[in-house]
């Protein structure tokens, strides 16, 4: 029969090296893929290097922190909509980076013969975003 230390030993191993192959694999994403040397290109913000770096670092902490506790954060509601339009900010200039780096919409409005409503295309991808979002916040988060 096992001991259940090892077995605590084991999870501890397992969880540490499962946290490395997927912190290995955001660093590559971002490095790789050059997405914040982009944005920081992209919103001439140059000056603010440390900065990027410090945030990544410190939300980095932060979200794994607030994934292993079992802290609730009840806030008024002006600080979670602040809290969630930032997520937002975030996630959608992540996504347009990535976009702009990989170059993926001019490649796929020509494969698929819409060159001319390239605009449409993008505006369609904004709006039903959006509405995806108001959809889950208000359906299932209500």
């Amino acid at each position: 029969m096992i001991s259940n230390s090892l077995i605590c030993l084991a999870e501890i191993i397992i969880g540490f090296a499962g946290g490395l192959a997927v912190g290995g694999g955001f660093v590559a994403f971002l490095t790789v893929l050059g997405i914040i040397p982009r944005l920081i290109q992209l919103s001439k913000t140059d000056h603010l290097i440390r900065v990027y770096g410090a945030c990544v670092i410190i939300g980095m902490l932060v979200g794994t922190y607030l994934s292993f506790t079992d802290i609730t954060w009840n806030q008024p509601l002006i600080i979670l909509i602040l809290w969630g339009g930032f997520h937002g900010i975030f996630n959608g200039m992540l996504a347009a980076a990535l976009t702009e780096v990989l170059n993926v919409f001019p490649l796929l409005s020509k494969r698929i013969g819409m060159e001319q409503q390239l605009l449409a295309f993008l505006m369609a991808i904004v709006f039903g975003k959006v509405a995806g979002s108001l959809f889950q916040w208000l359906v299932f988060v209500k």
